[in-house]
């Protein structure tokens, strides 16, 4: 369990999605930070990582990795479809 309430999440995870962002930039790709929500962090790829074939490992071994060694080691990432920003209960 993440000894964290969503809260006092934000802030560290915003800082950690802005550190992985220029590398996103580097191959035409950006991540927009949408909510945190019961320790998963929910983000939306933009740019290039739209329909790219390595956005999940990107999500994976990219954003997430880089959220578990600065934040703590139980934490998620979830990549939002466009168009379904107010519907993250459903993912």
């Amino acid at each position: 369990m993440i000894p964290f309430s969503d809260e006092e999440l934000l802030e560290p995870v915003i800082a950690v999605i802005e550190k992985v962002r220029p590398s996103l930039a580097l191959d035409g790709g950006d991540i927009e930070f949408i909510t945190v929500k019961n320790g998963a962090v929910y983000v939306q790829l933009k740019g290039a990582c739209i329909g790219c074939a390595s956005s999940g490992t990107t999500l994976k071994y990219g954003v997430e990795r880089q959220l578990r060694m600065d934040i703590h080691p139980e934490l998620t990432v979830v990549n939002v479809p466009v168009g379904m920003e107010n519907d993250i209960d459903t993912l």
